[in-house]
């Protein structure tokens, strides 16, 4: 674990009874299919554990009007006792589950040793609805509303990777992304990167974002209700860009905001059409350089606001 990872700002048992009366999401799309019946087992026992130690209550009072006030205090000491253990058993179950991921994640070929850490140090289950959650460390994009998803593990970790790929040893300094979605990337990128710039084009998925990260104290994440394809020239250059939609082509406003070495990765194609991971590296003022890598596919990438 990197010196980054370990000031992750809070620890997963503090984050275990996060916000269990969630506003389910209006639009939900179909799922995706977990990949065997083991790991969808493992995921489950996160949300079970984790809604067990949400909805712990205290031990009603006792209507002995002859309950001493030792015994009283032993009850209450036994309720938060069982109710911490509830907890940590909820972190410890998806810590390990968690770790399966990453080890996934690393045998498809994700070799940077540091995103691979960042990866493992965020709870992705923490960044969908309660419904969705036991699908959560499955390596697949899911449904977080809007038409919109969490993207595969296995691409934000891909995507992620090859921006670090940089002839600064992987240093980003600032990082544009655009499309926060529910905020999961926003929080990995947190962990690689100095500062983190985000922007979400839809208000409700802006909100969404803002009250998942909210608990979580990361102070290096700044998020933004606005046209993506616009970028943010005000705090530009950028060191790496990441677009989580995809266009028929990167927005040229996109381009002038990265910095000079920075490296810009994204999806480029139709939404219905074969899409491509296009990697582009700024070389001079005027100048950049394009490789394509793999096929991905995204959701579309859209101008203005709604």
């Amino acid at each position: 674990m990197t010196e980054k990872n370990k000031r992750f700002p809070l620890s997963l048992d503090s984050l275990a009874q996060k916000n269990p009366g969630k506003t389910p999401a209006r639009a939900v799309a179909k799922t995706a299919t977990p990949q065997t019946a083991t790991r969808n087992a493992a995921s489950s026992a996160v949300l079970s554990s984790s809604r067990q130690a949400a909805v712990a209550t205290p031990q009603r009072a006792r209507s002995d009007s002859h309950t001493s006030q030792s015994h009283t205090s032993h009850t209450s000491h036994t309720s938060h006792t069982s109710s911490a253990a509830k907890a940590g058993g909820a972190s410890m179950v998806s810590d390990a589950v968690r770790k399966a991921m990453v080890a996934r994640v690393a045998q498809l070929g994700v070799q940077d040793r540091k995103v691979l850490a960042a990866l493992e140090a965020v709870p992705r289950h923490l960044f969908l609805e309660p419904a969705m959650a036991s699908q959560a460390y499955i390596d697949a994009s899911l449904p977080i509303g809007y038409h919109q998803t969490i993207s595969q593990p296995y691409i934000v970790a891909r995507m992620i990777e090859v921006m670090r790929d940089n002839h600064a040893g992987g240093e980003l300094k600032r990082v544009l992304e655009i499309g926060t979605g529910c905020g999961y990337q926003a929080a990995v990128l947190s962990v690689l990167a100095g500062e983190v710039y985000s922007i979400e084009r839809i208000k409700p998925l802006h909100e969404l974002a803002k009250r998942n990260l909210r608990p979580m104290r990361i102070p290096n994440i700044r998020l933004h209700y606005g046209d993506g394809m616009l970028g943010l020239p005000q705090v530009a250059p950028f060191d790496g860009i990441i677009l989580a939609a995809a266009g028929m082509e990167v927005p040229q406003a996109l381009l002038d905001q990265l910095a000079i070495g920075g490296r810009l990765i994204a999806p480029v194609g139709g939404e219905h059409q074969d899409q491509v991971l296009q990697l582009i590296e700024r070389i001079g003022k005027f100048e950049w350089s394009s490789v394509t890598l793999e096929g991905v596919r995204f959701v579309p990438l859209r101008p203005g606001v709604v």
